[in-house]
């Protein structure tokens, strides 16, 4: 049973910032509720994955085969931070739970750190959200273009705005793509990496991208929408992926202003992950196993490498 000292909260639906706070204001508390979520039937040496036991008086176990000593966040992307466990909790629970997304300032503001500290721990826990291999996506399908970044002003006559494809799959998930081109080879692409042969319907409006970017099977099975004459005929159209755009765009302008083309994916990770969940009642909960999970992501590689997009 997980969670027995503490009201078991991670098996309690929607768990709000207040029972968060109650339940794991402490890094002991939290580093019970870690070890619960890793080790089912005790803690495991992360080296011969033999049991072990807990040293006394101290955060560690030891092993009772190799009596290699280690903690439970050992080989997490929690084991290299020196910010206290609650505050990752906390942090993690404000971003499941901000529909637009929450601002690097504002984490900053709210627990109680530099700027840089709460940039680097935003951008971690994106990390963790990040899907690995999703299935492909079937049955009817909207697909969608959309641009963000800066307008056109006097003194930048280039609006240098990125190009982000969207993919909604009806009653299912979510995909936000960034691409360098809004080209027929470019979405082509991505559509052959995120649709699958289950496909049924493929809407899409008007524009002269998708004939070019589908294949025969796919073309046999498009449907448009002609924006300047109606947004919806029946149930042809694309308001479901605008929909999600919109949201992004709320969350780009309004919560984190300004969105380098670099880390523009790990945003899209972040709102995809969180809308694809967001009937989830166990979404904190499932976020925490997914940064037991991760592989770090280190201070220099988030600020030198450039992301490739599709």
């Amino acid at each position: 049973m997980l969670f027995p000292l503490h009201g078991e909260p991670m098996n309690t639906p929607n768990i709000n910032l207040a029972e968060l706070t109650e339940q794991f204001g402490t890094d002991a508390k939290c580093r019970k509720a870690l070890e619960q979520l890793r080790w089912k039937d005790g803690a495991e040496c992360p080296r011969c994955k033999a049991k072990a036991t807990p040293v006394a008086n101290r955060d560690t176990f030891d092993c009772d085969s190799c009596h290699y000593q280690f903690s439970v966040t050992a080989g997490t992307i929690f084991h290299d931070s020196h910010l206290s466990l609650w505050k990752w909790f906390l942090t993690t629970a404000l971003l499941c739970e901000s529909k637009k997304g929450i601002s690097a300032l504002q984490i900053k503001r709210t627990i109680g750190v530099s700027y840089k500290t709460a940039w680097y721990l935003c951008h971690r826990i994106r990390k963790a959200m990040q899907e690995v291999a999703p299935e492909p996506l079937g049955g009817t399908v909207e697909i969608d273009e959309t641009y963000v970044g800066g307008k056109k002003r006097r003194w930048r006559p280039s609006s240098d705005k990125k190009v982000v494809i969207g993919i909604r799959q009806r009653n299912g998930d979510l995909r936000l793509i960034h691409a360098k081109d809004a080209r027929s080879n470019t979405v082509r692409r991505i559509i052959e990496a995120n649709l699958g042969s289950h496909v049924e319907v493929i809407l899409t409006d008007e524009s002269t991208i998708y004939p070019f970017a589908l294949n025969k099977m796919q073309r046999d099975k498009h449907r448009t929408i002609n924006h300047t004459r109606q947004y919806a005929h029946g149930d042809i159209h694309t308001n479901t992926v605008e929909s999600a755009f919109s949201l992004l765009k709320r969350g780009i302008v309004g919560t984190w202003h300004k969105v380098d083309a670099k880390h523009l994916p790990a945003y899209l990770d972040e709102m995809c992950f969180r809308f694809n969940n967001r009937k989830n009642p166990y979404l904190f909960r499932d976020t925490v196993i997914k940064l037991i999970n991760a592989t770090n992501l280190e201070y220099k590689e988030l600020t030198a490498t450039i992301q490739d997009v599709a």
